[in-house]
């Protein structure tokens, strides 16, 4: 009888980093550089889904001899920066049978028996011969979760357009249920006889669930997008304005209540030139050389006289306090 179908917890954590072989000095004088490459790729633990027909010798040629059938795996390719509103051809695709997904499910998962196997072996006594073959079992078991992964890509993309989560891309989405197609995979035990699609759809919608919730609980911590221009400060600019009205103002006063003991005409050169009391366009060195009677030398040397003497005075009365 079937049993319900269970998501095992440890999907929803990200596939941890593993340690991996790191051959010796003496092991890598014995393999070549491609093999060394791939030994280190090899964890130092590996896990698979146990099966009644793992132990018994005949396995190996019936999953991976020569007698045993080859599987056509759909090509799929998806590009996940194309909007999901895109209507792609809806030609007829191959898709694996329930025979051929059980065999590369147990191809998988015996080839990960093999090599965990291989692994407690080496531990105990390091040799090149058991080195290359934890290097063919490892290819052989990423070989079939390429296959497993690339024929039910669709599962992935099918689960997307279903699903709206606000602030979050498409292509975010499709990344994210690839990560889950990808736990579903390692955890999917065949033996127990359901299909994988099954499965591995309610570990992909769990994990955009998961994505919605993490993703409105930072939206309430961070109701904006940051903005370069709204986080700089404007203190400063705000401070050199305060101080360019409060001269502004001071100048004024001065002239005003002529506090720095300006003559008549320097007031009047200062006043005109500038317009700071009428606050309107100043007059040229020409236009107030007219309005007093002097040349437009005259009129520089006494503007520039002035312009010290209030210099000094607002130095003295204001900003000096």
């Amino acid at each position: 009888m079937k049993t319900a179908i269970s998501i095992d917890s440890a999907e929803a954590e990200a596939v941890p980093v593993e340690v991996t072989h790191k051959p010796t000095a003496a092991l890598l004088a014995q393999l070549t550089d491609d093999e060394a490459a791939h030994y280190r790729q090899i964890p130092v633990k590996i896990d698979c889904m146990p099966n009644v027909i793992f132990p018994a010798a005949a396995t190996e040629a019936k999953l991976y001899g020569e007698a045993s059938a080859a599987i056509d795996v759909p090509n799929w390719t998806h590009f996940p920066e194309v909007a999901e509103d895109v209507v792609f051809n809806k030609g007829k695709r191959n898709v694996l049978s329930a025979a051929d997904e059980v065999t590369l499910f147990l191809k998988y998962n015996y080839a990960r028996y093999r090599l965990g196997k291989l692994i407690e072996a080496q531990a105990r006594r390091v040799a090149a011969a058991r080195a290359r073959q934890m290097i063919l079992w490892y290819r052989r078991a990423m070989a079939a979760r390429a296959d497993l992964v690339r024929a039910n890509m669709a599962l992935v993309l099918s689960m997307a357009k279903r699903t709206r989560i606000p602030n979050v891309e498409f292509a975010e989405l499709v990344s994210e249920g690839n990560m889950a197609l990808l736990r579903s995979v390692e955890k999917f035990d065949v033996a127990r006889g359901f299909k994988f699609s099954t499965y591995a759809c309610r570990a992909i919608l769990k994990s955009f669930n998961r994505m919605a919730t993490k993703t409105g609980r930072y939206k309430q911590h961070f109701p904006t997008e940051y903005d370069p221009e709204l986080e700089r400060s404007d203190y400063d600019v705000h401070k050199h304005e305060i101080q360019w009205d409060d001269s502004l103002e001071a100048l004024r006063e001065i002239l005003v209540r002529n506090r720095a003991n300006l003559s008549d005409i320097e007031r009047t050169v200062v006043m005109e030139r500038f317009a700071l009391v009428s606050r309107g366009k100043g007059r040229t060195l020409a236009e107030v050389g007219k309005l007093v009677g002097l040349t437009n030398e005259r009129v520089r040397q006494i503007q520039n006289l002035a312009l010290g003497k209030i210099r000094a005075t607002m130095n003295e009365q204001y900003l000096l306090k």
